[in-house]
């Protein structure tokens, strides 16, 4: 696929790895549609993705809410007549262990919550089911084929103190699969992103300095990912006609 021309939605464009995805494909000549949060800073990712060369068209959505979603889609063909890629990349974290034990008592001393929990799977894992669903719908109506790009992370194989969001990228993992097989006589390609540790704002805020570090010293290549690696792995995917049902591992070989 040429991106000059194609309109691309990117959940979570406005900041961290959706931003930098906006960017690159915008300055090969993508419209790119920036689905996000009311309080997102939409408007600047969408001058940014201007001054990139590309052209840019905020609309608010939470990934987690139908209506939004469906609006979010509604409004990308209504304003371009089509669509094209659409980059599933929303995503928060809220990590915690199963059950913490304190270790001079040997007691319990706290547990992940259901709130933890249900937050995840909301936005990580619904949240991709609905905006895959709603770019399918409207790129099989639009009768061009298209590309999804869902957003994994390599969590999915299990990490500790990720039990929900573990979960979330596993399952993220088998609608890839499942929607290849699904969308391929509508002439649309699904393959996902599974990103190790990557420099995000989201990454920097919620990790605890401490495991961060744990996981850093266990990078092979010595260093977290940068956003602009993974936008660059999307592009490829995009440009790349046989790429199809996998999941494509950016992580700078850590294993978990």
């Amino acid at each position: 696929m040429d991106l000059k021309g194609k309109t691309v939605v990117v959940t979570g464009g406005a900041s961290g790895i959706g931003l930098a995805i906006g960017k690159m494909m915008g300055s090969k000549g993508a419209t790119i549609v920036i689905g996000d949060l009311p309080n997102a800073p939409m408007e600047e990712a969408a001058k940014q993705i201007r001054d990139a060369g590309g052209k840019a068209i905020p609309v608010a959505a939470n990934v987690a809410n139908e209506a939004e979603v469906e609006n979010l889609m509604k409004k990308a063909v209504e304003e371009t007549k089509r669509l094209d890629v659409a980059v599933l990349n929303a995503g928060i974290l809220r990590d915690g262990l199963l059950v913490k034990v304190d270790k001079a008592t040997g007691k319990v001393a706290d547990k992940m919550s259901l709130k933890q929990w249900q937050m995840v799977i909301d936005v990580n894992l619904t949240g991709v089911f609905l905006t895959g669903r709603e770019a399918a719908l409207r790129m099989i109506e639009c009768g061009n084929g298209g590309v999804i790009i869902p957003m994994s992370s390599i969590a999915r194989h299990g990490n500790m103190g990720q039990t929900n969001y573990s979960a979330a990228k596993a399952g993220v993992a088998s609608m890839t699969v499942a929607w290849m097989k699904e969308l391929a006589r509508y002439k649309i390609r699904v393959a996902a992103i599974a990103p190790g540790f990557i420099e995000t704002p989201m990454v920097m805020k919620d990790m605890k300095p401490e495991a961060l570090e744990k996981w850093k010293s266990t990078i092979p290549v010595g260093r977290l990912g940068k956003p602009e690696e993974i936008a660059h792995t999307a592009v490829y995917i995009c440009e790349n006609d046989i790429i199809t049902g996998i999941v494509v591992e950016v992580s700078g070989g850590i294993r978990l």
